[in-house]
């Protein structure tokens, strides 16, 4: 009967995603339909933002991009990321070392068994990346590892 009960408990345990975590679709300011958004995005910004995925290391131009501006959501245009917080971490991803405040909402991911901080717009809950404890210590600590394909880059002076 013991056996049977720890069985139980750990097919439980490893079965949790821990999507009570994940914020709600309506949590959002804007919301659309998959179709919606499937219509307004490329390919892959619809993988990225919408199916929380992932671009491939080094494939972004916005990686080593050193321009002064900000860095906004692809598919609502929020200023999310400032240039002058950005980092070469060598990850291959655009890296940032703080987010613009209220402008980011952060979720727990269990998605390859373990607790990781999630980023997404907070207007429209696009998934960005997510934000690790190794960032620059001079400064936050913090490394927000963000995927290009889900930013748009604005040089300051096309900022209005």
């Amino acid at each position: 009967m013991k056996k049977t009960a720890l069985v139980v408990l750990a097919i439980l345990l490893f079965n949790c995603k821990g999507n009570t975590q994940k914020p709600k679709k309506t949590d959002f300011k804007i919301t659309k339909t998959e179709a919606e958004w499937k219509a307004e995005l490329t390919d892959m910004e619809f993988y990225v933002l919408r199916k929380a995925g992932t671009e491939r290391a080094f494939s972004s131009p916005l990686n080593k991009n050193y321009k002064a501006g900000v860095y906004v959501c692809a598919a609502c245009q929020t200023p999310l990321f400032k240039s002058e917080h950005k980092f070469d971490s060598g990850t291959g991803w655009p890296s940032f070392d703080r987010e613009i405040k209220g402008n980011v909402a952060f979720s727990t991911d269990y998605d390859l068994g373990y607790a990781r901080t999630e980023e997404h717009c907070a207007t429209c809950g696009g998934h960005l990346g997510h934000v690790f404890n190794d960032g620059p210590k001079n400064t936050t600590g913090k490394r927000h590892c963000i995927n290009g394909v889900a930013l748009d880059f604005v040089t300051n002076k096309n900022l209005p």
